[in-house]
């Protein structure tokens, strides 16, 4: 593990004290590991270098949507290959909420999460993906 030393000016600091505080850490090197990964992944997304990824696909969608509910269970396993697992609940008489784990090639991953969201009654999908290059080998990936 490398030791990094940052100057930073005083509001800079003082912003810095107060996001860690609201989001729970216990200290700096924790923070900075976090922000760090979590660019770097956004790098990796947008750049198109990240090869594998896990994801969470949510939608809500009206189950009296003429065989949507078959249609999405279809796709599913069609991708059975990515699709670790699903949640599902009922939010009221007509509307349903999905989660789907996914986990496997990024592309793959992302042309699954635009074909179930560009269904017919899915309404507000929203696909959160994770690249996982050196999650095994000790990258950026793992926490420490």
């Amino acid at each position: 593990m490398q030791r990094l030393t940052i100057s930073l000016d005083d509001d800079l600091a003082e912003a810095f004290e107060e996001l860690m505080r609201r989001k729970g850490y216990v200290n700096r090197s924790e923070a900075i590991r976090d922000l760090l990964r979590r660019e770097l992944g956004e790098t990796s997304l947008a750049e198109g270098a990240a090869r594998q990824c896990v994801a969470v696909l949510s939608y809500v969608f009206d189950h009296h949507e003429r065989q949507l509910a078959s249609r999405l269970t279809d796709i599913q396993h069609d991708h059975h290959n990515l699709t670790v697992s699903t949640m599902h609940a009922h939010l009221d008489h007509a509307n349903c909420i999905e989660a789907v784990f996914l986990r496997g090639g990024t592309h793959k991953v992302m042309d699954f999460a635009e074909s179930v969201k560009a269904q017919t009654g899915v309404h507000h999908g929203h696909v959160h993906v994770v690249p996982v290059e050196g999650a095994t080998s000790g990258g950026y990936f793992k926490r420490r």
